[in-house]
């Protein structure tokens, strides 16, 4: 079956680099819309210009997703320019990662709003357009971090653990409007830190993935792709991961 969304418009935050460009790209192939939100305006650009080259309609916006304000705005000019919003991936997120006993209060406060709170902010803005049109998608990109812990990561374990309890009560409160709010919790993928890694450091990291190899941002993107798609119209508030089998 060819997934065809070509009716659909989707927004993701973060969307300017990474997982979230090509969450954008992926979507764009199959005809959807893309809204590009990013805190870097010209990266959010340089997608939007990529997915307007492959034939569909996009807009970048500049917003901080964890800002209430911008947020407000954002889904605004959004439904202006776009018309609908079909799908939100709550993408955006950063990491401030050292030991727990050597961990900057402001460092868990900025990680934690820039990851849970960003996605409440989002997902109650989305739901309101959702709930009046009985149908939407909502996907949150967690980690698997937040089912299993990590060294060094307490405040990003913290908030993807609290996106997986936020994408579980959504699924709960939404779910008669026939909208479904699913979270993906990605493994250890393929980007510019792990590429920065020695030999030694990549094989301790393989050694602890049973597929013995590191996902790609594609593995991701086409897990989105599924969970955006009326294929995954009867699955709601469930956690997929994309890891190689790390954690099962």
């Amino acid at each position: 079956m060819v997934i065809d969304l070509s009716s659909k418009c989707a927004l993701i935050t973060g969307g300017g680099r990474g997982i979230g460009r090509e969450i954008a790209l992926t979507l764009a192939n199959t005809k959807c819309s893309v809204a590009v939100s990013d805190i870097d305006i010209e990266a959010a650009r340089g997608t939007a210009r990529e997915i307007e080259a492959l034939g569909v309609k996009s807009l970048a916006v500049k917003a901080d997703a964890a800002n209430a304000d911008e947020v407000n705005t954002m889904f605004k000019v959004v439904m202006e320019h776009m018309g609908s919003l079909d799908i939100l991936i709550n993408n955006a997120g950063i990491t401030r990662d050292t030991l727990l006993i050597r961990m900057k209060e402001e460092d868990w406060d900025l990680v934690l709003k820039v990851n849970l709170k960003s996605a409440f902010l989002c997902s109650k803005e989305a739901a309101k357009i959702m709930v009046k049109a009985r149908s939407g998608k909502i996907i949150n990109i967690a980690s698997i971090v937040g089912l299993m812990g990590n060294y060094g990561q307490a405040n990003y374990s913290a908030s993807k653990a609290g996106l997986i309890g936020l994408t579980k009560t959504t699924a709960k409160e939404l779910a008669t409007r026939s909208i479904t709010v699913n979270a993906i919790a990605p493994g250890f993928i393929k980007t510019a830190m792990t590429d920065t890694l020695s030999d030694a450091e990549k094989q301790k990291l393989l050694e602890k993935i049973p597929m013995q190899k590191l996902g790609t941002a594609a593995d991701v993107a086409h897990t989105v792709l599924f969970l955006a798609s009326s294929l995954a119209d009867y699955i709601t508030g469930q956690v997929l991961t994309v890891d190689g089998g790390l954690v099962m």
